[in-house]
């Protein structure tokens, strides 16, 4: 891996970039921004080309994570971790997947609480138990240990809920969010990915799925779904595009030949960095219906927080959950008034909230 950190040039507080040559792991944690409160985000664990790479990750996802904080009315700012792996998650031994956990948690203490962090990918809710062990500023832990557990769930929800939005703003189905009937494609069937997929089929909708991992695939099959190659995800004709994978599926070329009405997913940065607006542009142009993914998504920032910071219970979370439906309403209609994109509305929207707090 390339041993020079490149710091991309961004408007955040604060990025602290780690090596441990015990586990050959890169830490870094991005705050973007303490405006609202705290910064709060999750810990990302995977293998990345260069430290370059992790670094720009890191702080991309905290801005998202601003925003999304600011949108959901949340009291908390924006700021993301990444621990960039040099095998894959899979291939770490128990001993060194520990090792990397105290290394991460010890990084996320020197902060004092500027930054407190969660779940991502690769990491889970027994990840934060290790982490609690040397830092308070770990949310999401198990339920065993008094935590509230996971925010897949809340996430999920906040998907689903976010996609009737979106085919009740695209005219689909019944015209009042229904999806019975609708050809939805869920992209990524990780724990966020398959309860959307059993959420659509549960309305009604017929399903297509796609994952790199055939198991999941296949459990997906027996349970009546249509799978597709993942290479095809961006060319099959459907309703509904739900990316839950990783992020940058969309750019202005893929964009022009999309074959659906709504995109509505879990991915964070669907749209493509360097091509967001014009990719965002592209299907305002062409009538497709895009829900931002940082409001599509802030169903687990709102567990997390609800449940941790503000002593929510889980029907009041559940409830602030099914708002991001009126959010996204109040989202299109700004961009149909204002003539600009979704996006842009969105992220209007969050700046102003920002901008009171200042």
């Amino acid at each position: 891996m390339d041993i020079q950190p490149v710091v991309p040039s961004w408007d955040g507080e604060l990025c602290s970039v780690r090596f441990d040559r015990e586990t050959g792991a890169w830490f870094v944690i991005a705050v973007h921004s303490t405006r609202l409160g705290p910064a709060s985000g999750g810990t990302r664990a995977m293998v990345y080309p260069s430290v370059g790479d992790a670094v720009a990750d890191a702080t991309r996802l905290a801005a998202a994570m601003t925003t999304k904080m600011a949108v959901a009315g949340l009291p908390m700012g924006g700021g993301k971790s990444v621990i960039a792996l040099p095998v894959p998650r899979a291939a770490v031994d128990g001993t060194r997947w520990r090792r990397i956990l105290q290394v991460h948690a010890a990084n996320v203490q020197q902060l004092g609480g500027t930054y407190t962090t969660g779940p991502d990918i690769g990491t889970s809710s027994a990840d934060m138990d290790v982490l609690r062990e040397t830092t308070a500023f770990a949310f999401g832990r198990s339920v065993a240990t008094g935590g509230p557990g996971s925010g897949a769930p809340a996430t999920a929800l906040g998907v689903f809920t976010a996609v009737r939005a979106a085919v009740a703003e695209a005219g689909l189905g019944d015209g009042n969010g229904g999806v019975a009937g609708l050809r939805i494609l869920v992209q990524g069937l990780g724990a966020v990915g398959a309860r959307v997929a059993e959420l659509a089929a549960e309305a009604g909708a017929e399903l297509l799925v796609t994952d790199l991992d055939p198991e999941r695939c296949a459990a997906a099959a027996a349970r009546g779904a249509r799978v597709v190659s993942p290479a095809d995800v961006t060319r099959t004709r459907c309703d509904v595009l739900v990316p839950c994978a990783t992020g940058g599926l969309v750019d202005a070329r893929v964009a022009r030949t999309l074959p659906c009405a709504v995109v509505a997913g879990a991915a964070n940065n669907q749209l493509a960095d360097g091509d967001r607006s014009g990719a965002a542009r592209v299907l305002t142009r062409r009538g497709i219906v895009y829900a931002p993914d940082f409001v599509a998504n802030s169903g687990g920032a709102i567990h997390i927080v609800g449940r941790e910071v503000l002593g929510w219970t889980e029907d009041q979370v559940t409830r602030r959950t099914l708002q991001i439906g009126r959010t996204l309403h109040r989202v299109f209609a700004d961009a149909r008034a204002y003539g600009i994109t979704t996006e842009q509305a969105a992220r209007d929207l969050a700046a102003r909230r920002l901008a009171d707090a200042a």
